[in-house]
């Protein structure tokens, strides 16, 4: 038996025109925001609240950020302006040890030791014979 299975499925439908159902309702809300202000208001005022509003209807319409809609970025940015944060930083004041004379701004050196070609060809036979033994009875393994 065939079963069709469904593709595109992250892709919404396109109802009004060019536009998706959110998109519209986005579009649509906006506009009748601004319909109300332009009736209610004198135009000078109208203008002014209307351009940040059709902006904002227009972004979570059309703009993405991160591939992502601008409503996830909006909702993220109420949810960390108005959830309560927890900061953990103790800050210590590094006290210099104990027979050590450091002057401040002077950078510490680290001795890291050499390896000279006789140890590096000692560690790489090591690391290609060694790890196909048994550590037990340092007896070749079987592979199967």
């Amino acid at each position: 038996m065939r079963f069709q299975v469904p593709q595109f499925i992250e892709v919404e439908d396109k109802i009004f025109g060019p536009l998706t159902f959110k998109q519209f309702v986005y579009v649509a809300g906006g506009g009748g925001i601004i319909v109300i202000f332009f009736v209610l208001l004198p135009k000078f005022i109208a203008i002014l609240l209307a351009l940040p509003i059709a902006a904002f209807a227009g972004a979570l319409a059309f703009y993405k950020v991160n591939d992502k809609p601008f409503i996830n970025f909006v909702e993220s940015f109420f949810n960390y302006s108005l959830k309560s944060k927890l900061y953990i930083w103790k800050k210590e004041d590094k006290k210099p040890e104990a027979g050590t004379a450091s002057a401040p701004g002077q950078i510490e050196q680290v001795h890291v030791p050499k390896l000279s070609e006789s140890k590096l060809r000692e560690l790489t036979w090591s690391l290609d014979i060694k790890e196909n033994r048994n550590p037990v009875t340092n007896e070749p393994e079987n592979k199967l």
